[in-house]
């Protein structure tokens, strides 16, 4: 019951972002603005920041689109307190706001861009996002405004913006909330309030002398789990009575310095499910057809997916629990059908590919933990998939640094969500360690989506909304998240790259690059990365006609 609730605000949180973007409130069309050579907007003094996303800069330069005298937008709203979903606590109106540009701003999310660009005397706007200079410019249907005109453009703009955000922020809250009230006695929070197996620690590759003098210290050996796919070695240690994870985890490395400890990570899912089963509406476009790939292997580390689709019946699927039997569940089987799925007019990225699944969460409370997911990438490893899909986010942890590295080494690519925590939340993980494909997801206008994280890399673009996905009855639902842009990247490279090797993924990587399209700053850039593939592969769920609809709490 717990576990339905958290994904029902997820779901609610989702279609609550859709809506937005359907009714002009969360996207660029709505919110086309250039500030003159004075500064259109509304000046602000240096704002703090709303969710981890800073809202202002010094001296009234805001982070979306300041001009050259500093105008774009400072917002003077409370800072929320520190938490998982926020810089922690990033003093206010610091030089992440300053003079408007991308970094950690909203500009991309709205396609607004600095005064520099904007014309000088006030002519008409030439495109959706053009606003006018000193005087005020022209506008296509009243979205744009230049100069000292653009004041309810850009109120409107925050306003929706800082609905937007704030909810995804207190979603990821209640999520984290509700997975520890309901599960006191097996989750705890770690100091930064990320969520972990209660009392546990993880320790890679510790000495017998090590784990001996653990024992003395009243920690006893739950599991140990040889891992020699990856060349590692996992134990898993639980604390003495009463002692909680965080406390653990500083008493065992005082007892070895030396050693690699850590706490037993839970990570989540990177978006959500937010329809319900969808029906095609007849007389609706087909996309064009594509060629089953059996031969093709593709790894999904996520939780179970559902069994005799339709959507997927001509893929072969072998699935594998790591934390229990294998339980389908509704996000991993939408990002399977959007790997290996076929059902005209759907399609995924590599239809009829054999898929591993490993089910990382099963029905466990403490499902989605580091160590489930080391132990998957073992055998991610051992069945030799050359790409791996991990639509899962969280904070950095040891052993998973370790696994990924191993992975990565011996030439599998892995490809991972970068998250929908906001562009200015820390980096979430996986996705930005070394070697991860890091994934971010792009709507319909092939804008970033409003809620997309920024990895400490991005390599590419996919679309990550206004799309269908296999539902667990059958149908089709509507998808929304960097978790469903992911696949996409990941089934197309896993028809470049047939055996796992180094070489054959540097090749793969690259092919997939040339056939990328620049979407933003010209060449590679932090946003869009090698720019955006597979945008032929969104099924708009118009197609299917789904019905989006909130449900009761």
């Amino acid at each position: 019951m717990a576990d339905r609730s958290r994904r029902e605000t997820l779901r609610r949180l989702t279609l609550a972002l859709s809506a937005a973007a359907a009714l002009g409130l969360a996207g660029p069309a709505a919110f086309g603005f250039d500030g003159g050579h004075h500064g259109g907007g509304m000046g602000g003094d240096g704002g703090p920041h709303l969710g981890g996303i800073p809202l202002g800069g010094s001296a009234g330069g805001g982070v979306i689109g300041g001009g050259r005298s500093g105008g774009g937008l400072g917002v003077s709203v409370p800072a929320p307190a520190p938490s998982p979903l926020t810089s922690s606590g990033r003093p206010d109106g610091d030089d992440h706001g300053g003079r408007g540009d991308d970094s950690g701003s909203l500009a991309p999310i709205l396609n607004l861009r600095n005064g520099d660009d904007s014309e000088a005397h006030g002519g008409p706007g030439q495109h959706e996002d053009d606003g006018g200079g000193d005087h005020g410019g022209g506008g296509h249907g009243g979205a744009r405004g230049g100069g000292d005109h653009g004041g309810q453009v850009v109120e409107d703009a925050v306003k929706a913006t800082k609905q937007v955000v704030s909810g995804i922020t207190q979603a990821r809250q209640a999520v984290i909330r509700e997975l520890l009230h309901d599960h006191p006695h097996a989750v705890e929070a770690d100091a930064f309030g990320h969520p972990v197996v209660r009392g546990e620690v993880l320790a890679i590759g510790a000495s017998p002398a090590a784990l001996a003098r653990a024992r003395q210290a009243g920690f006893q050996v739950r599991s140990s789990d040889a891992l020699p796919e990856l060349g590692l070695q996992s134990v898993v240690l639980m604390a003495p009575r009463g002692i909680g994870a965080p406390e653990a985890l500083r008493r065992i490395r005082a007892l070895d310095p030396m050693g690699q400890y850590d706490l037993n990570h839970l990570y989540q899912e990177g978006g959500a499910v937010i329809g319900k089963r969808t029906v095609r509406r007849r007389g609706a476009a087909k996309p064009p057809a594509a060629p089953r790939l059996a031969n093709l292997r593709v790894g999904l580390v996520d939780g179970g997916v559902a069994p005799n689709l339709a959507a997927l019946s001509g893929a072969r699927i072998v699935q594998r629990g790591f934390a229990g039997a294998p339980a389908p569940n509704a996000h991993a089987t939408a990002v399977a059908s959007l790997l290996a799925g076929r059902k005209p007019p759907f399609r995924g990225a590599a239809p009829g590919a054999t898929l591993y699944v490993a089910d990382v969460y099963g029905a466990t409370p403490t499902g989605g933990s580091a160590e489930a997911i080391a132990r998957a990438l073992a055998w991610m490893a051992q069945v030799k998939a050359p790409v791996i899909n991990i639509s899962l986010v969280g904070p950095p942890n040891l052993l998973l640094a370790a696994a990924v590295k191993a992975l990565v080494a011996r030439g599998h690519l892995v490809v991972a969500a970068v998250g929908n925590d906001g562009p200015a939340a820390p980096p979430l993980y996986p996705a930005s360690y070394p070697g991860v494909v890091a994934v971010t997801g792009v709507d319909a206008r092939r804008h970033l989506l409003p809620e997309a994280s920024r990895a400490t890399h991005v390599d590419f673009a996919a679309p990550g909304s206004d799309m269908a996905a296999a539902g667990m009855d059958g149908g089709f639902v509507a998808v929304r998240g960097t978790s469903f842009a992911a696949p996409i990247a990941a089934g197309l490279l896993a028809r470049l790259d047939p055996e796992p090797s180094p070489a054959a993924a540097q090749r793969a990587l690259a092919a997939l690059g040339r056939e990328a399209v620049d979407v933003g700053a010209p060449g590679r850039d932090r946003l869009f990365g090698r720019g955006l593939v597979g945008a032929d592969l969104r099924t708009p769920p118009t197609l299917v006609h789904a019905r989006l609809a909130l449900r009761g709490p």
